[in-house]
């Protein structure tokens, strides 16, 4: 894999990343959603005119085109497991805006999903 297709997955991964972290803080300032025929419309509202939200899904429609390229270069089988990057920069993201536990047990998983890719990457 050369170093314009890594760049495309990793800027598609992170685009992805920073679209989860942007749904979420968009999710909060909504509150918690519960969905009825009475509320659906006002709800939908609510959550479509969230600045965050509406952030999230251009970066996570841009973190699309980027995987397209992506895949249009490398095969699948080497481009997915390289998602999985996208785990452990949105749960840092998530530790450090929202106060989410960052555990032992997910940084040991976070380690073992850094050496997966090294070693993916290397291939």
């Amino acid at each position: 894999m050369n170093i314009a297709t890594f760049s495309f997955i990793v800027f598609g991964v992170l685009l992805n990343a920073v679209a989860q972290l942007l749904l979420k803080a968009g999710a909060r300032n909504v509150g918690e959603i519960h969905l009825t025929l009475d509320n659906l419309f006002s709800v939908g509202l609510k959550v479509a005119t969230q600045l965050p939200i509406i952030g999230g899904l251009t970066c996570y429609v841009l973190s699309v085109v980027l995987w397209i390229i992506a895949l249009s270069r490398v095969d699948v089988s080497i481009a997915y497991p390289m998602l999985s990057l996208g785990y452990v920069v949105t749960a840092i993201g998530a530790w450090y805006l929202f106060g989410e536990a960052l555990t032992f047990q997910r940084l040991f998983a976070i380690a073992v999903i850094l050496v997966g890719v090294a070693l993916l990457a290397r291939t």
